[in-house]
């Protein structure tokens, strides 16, 4: 199947389409609640493997756990329609689609009128844009930012390149300790995406007294690469952590990106936030305050962010809104499948943007 036709493919499904990438061109279509969301990835060598298992992991580390997520039950099941064959890709655009299979419109009507607060609902009526259930602003459209940036991970795995996410903090709960690879790596085995029992214990608890009262909770998601060269990453508007930071922005609920010590540097003198260098088998950085990135570029460090993500816009708590039919205030309780928090949820999403960008890069020969 050429490209030509998987863009007709996609046009059938969705007249939305969104762009990340230059060379390795990430593309996201449908909505939340229309029969497919999905992308087209564009610029995978051919012969990168392409193992559908790491794909299915991903995709379950990013569904919703029993007590702390939605009720909202997806399968999740990514068609790789095109550009796959054998387990490796062939060069072509790689065309997945994922089935939305329970797409109740009905749990979402009263709002058409009387926009959600924290949600899109207001600005998108003013450009009559459908947001029912969500729309391309949901947070379901990133199922297939998972399903993308699965593939792109395994064409940085040749490269060296790691990629893993964690919870930093959920409510007033956060973790407190520096964290190494092994340890985020670690993160896959809890519910919550914490890096231990003891804290996953106290992150679920913090998210279910939140749903018990009918309100929601926000959170710390924090990401570490592992693997990028000295000098890697573009300059200016190519910048690596520009280029991230505009990505991670992207995922629904994200509100700030914080780079190494981030705001705090607001606090420090140079003396102490300047990563000084050494020898050790190379040029090494005697801490990583910057998060690993200067001047838009590797300094050898682990690159590490942060991404905030708000409390859950959806909750059964009263609120103040307006009637768009009548022009007067109204009271607005908002009902159906909602997450009380989508901070464990995140991590994987994160993890994904960073992949598709910084494999974006190498491909732009960055």
């Amino acid at each position: 199947m050429n490209y030509f036709r998987n863009h007709q493919i996609i046009l059938l499904y969705c007249c939305f389409m969104f762009q990340l990438g230059e060379k390795l061109k990430f593309t996201l279509f449908g909505s939340s609640h229309g029969p497919y969301v999905g992308c087209v990835l564009e610029g995978i060598p051919a012969g990168t493997p392409v193992d559908y298992d790491l794909i299915m992991k991903y995709m379950t580390l990013r569904k919703p756990s029993a007590g702390i997520g939605t009720p909202r039950k997806e399968p999740d099941i990514p068609e790789i329609v095109s550009g796959v064959r054998a387990s490796e890709a062939d060069g072509s655009p790689i065309l997945i689609r994922i089935p939305n299979t329970n797409v109740r419109d009905s749990d979402y009507s009263q709002y058409e009128h009387t926009p959600r607060p924290g949600h899109a609902d207001l600005p998108a009526a003013v450009k009559g844009l459908n947001c029912m259930g969500g729309g391309v602003f949901s947070g379901r459209m990133t199922s297939a930012v998972v399903a993308g940036g699965s593939i792109a991970r395994q064409f940085l795995s040749a490269y060296g390149i790691r990629i893993s996410a964690f919870t930093r903090s959920i409510g007033a709960v956060s973790d407190p300790e520096e964290r190494g690879f092994d340890d985020v790596k670690g993160s896959e085995a809890f519910a919550s995406r914490a890096c231990t029992e003891d804290l996953d214990g106290a992150m679920r608890e913090e998210i279910m007294r939140a749903s018990e009262e009918g309100d929601s909770v926000g959170g710390i998601t924090e990401c570490l690469v592992s693997g990028l060269p000295i000098g890697f990453g573009g300059i200016w508007f190519e910048a690596l952590d520009s280029e991230l930071a505009r990505a991670v922005f992207s995922i629904p609920a994200c509100k700030g990106v914080e780079f190494g010590k981030g705001f705090s540097l607001a606090g420090m003198r140079g003396s102490q936030s300047n990563d000084q260098y050494c020898y050790r088998d190379g040029v090494r950085t005697m801490s990583n305050n910057l998060g690993g990135i200067v001047g838009g570029m590797s300094d050898g460090a682990p690159l590490l962010f942060r991404a905030v993500f708000k409390p859950t816009p959806s909750i059964s708590k009263p609120q103040h809104t307006v009637d768009l039919r009548t022009g007067a205030d109204a009271g607005i309780k908002v009902a159906g499948r909602h997450d009380p928090c989508i901070v464990p949820r995140a991590a994987v999403v994160v993890e994904s943007m960073a992949a598709l960008v910084i494999a974006d890069q190498i491909r732009r020969g960055f």
